[in-house]
């Protein structure tokens, strides 16, 4: 028993990240159209100015990097400047855009920044809270958000794009709701065109136990491993198609659901799929879905009896955690699919590779040290 809900606590918090809390879509090519797409839009910015908040987070990151390549003039919006410059998994996303610091929780100071900037085409927001509790998802999904539609309206930019989440659709979370209410403040403004994006899951969601079985320890699932489904998104897919949306007066106005081309994939093909990508034999640990229940509950009732936020934080965790063991994250029209990148060929790569440290998915990894 112990032992299994030791496997089930740091196995929460990964599962939160399937799309940073994050949904619902439009007409897109085919995956093996999309890449002779995308290679045509090199240029396509024509030096207009694009902004991207939350620029320098897993997707914000990886759409500057993309921004830039397409010939945008691209200003990467970050609370530390110093900071950003000084880390080697973020420095080198951001080189060739401006990178410019403030702070998007006051609004003055956003709106004096932005109208610094000139004149604004394209915005997107990645804004997105770390944790998921109520705090941190109403100061940063809603409020800050907010902020930014507010600065980018005063300052005249044409198009705003959200990145949202697919798990939106079936809301009972605290981050679920505050994105809810930016969701409906953005679709009533008249002021600027819009695209709500909400992707299914990013990979680097469901690669979290790379480091535990490349080390002999047996992949997590929870039930049979075959509770859910999901067909999560590359980064570098998911930063082409945000931008494209600034330009494709087809997926303007519109909340979009999007996931990656693979097939509809269950936890424990993902497992299989991690094992042959690491060359290691399958090894299995099914964790009884009702753990949820007796975590969740027993935290609660704690929270409860104490009034202590921190508790209450730990229980909207444990909700978060199994939301994603029991919801699909699963998108199957065409035109709700994007990409050419597979999970199997990520795998493949953070095998060689290894991945970036990210204490919110690679709960079993550490800190590369120089």
């Amino acid at each position: 028993m112990l032992k299994a809900l030791f496997i089930v606590a740091i196995l929460i918090i990964p599962s939160f990240t399937f799309t940073g809390g994050v949904s619902a879509w439009v007409t897109f090519p085919s995956p093996s159209t999309s890449t002779l797409h995308s290679s045509r839009l090199v240029g396509e910015g024509d030096g207009k100015t694009l902004v991207v908040a939350g620029a320098s987070g897993y997707i914000g990151k990886s759409t500057v990097k993309e921004a830039v390549r397409q010939g945008y003039k691209t200003i990467s919006l970050v609370r530390s400047k110093s900071s950003v410059l000084s880390n080697p998994s973020v420095e080198p996303y951001l080189l060739n855009s401006e990178i410019v610091e403030t702070d998007v929780t006051d609004l003055n100071k956003l709106k004096e920044t932005m109208k610094s900037l000139g004149e604004i085409d394209t915005v997107i927001s990645c804004l997105a809270s770390r944790s998921g509790t109520k705090r941190d998802s109403y100061l940063i999904d809603y409020s800050a958000t907010s902020n930014f539609l507010s600065a980018s309206t005063y300052c005249g930019a044409r198009h705003f794009t959200l990145l949202s989440a697919f798990c939106c659709k079936n809301p009972w979370l605290q981050f679920q709701q505050a994105k809810l209410k930016f969701e409906e403040e953005l679709e009533g403004q008249k002021d600027l065109t819009y695209s709500i994006v909400r992707p299914t899951a990013f990979f680097k969601s469901v690669s979290g136990q790379l480091e535990v079985i490349q080390k002999g320890a047996p992949f997590v699932m929870f039930g049979d491993g075959a509770v859910t489904r999901c067909n999560p998104i590359a980064e570098k897919d998911l930063a082409t198609y945000l931008i494209e949306c600034g330009r494709d007066e087809g997926r303007m106005g519109r909340v979009l659901n999007l996931g990656g081309p693979d097939e509809p994939l269950t936890m424990k093909k993902q497992g299989e799929m991690l094992f042959k990508a690491v060359g290691k034999e399958e090894n299995f640990f099914y964790a009884p879905l009702w753990l949820f229940d007796f975590i969740i509950d027993n935290l609660q009732r704690l929270a409860d009896l104490t009034g202590l936020e921190a508790i209450e934080n730990a229980a909207e965790t444990g909700r978060i955690g199994k939301y994603y063991a029991v919801e699909d994250m699963l998108t199957t029209e065409p035109d709700e699919k994007f990409g050419t990148i597979t999970l199997q060929q990520h795998y493949d790569k953070i095998a060689v590779e290894g991945q970036e440290y990210d204490p919110y998915t690679t709960m079993f990894a550490a800190p590369k040290k120089d």
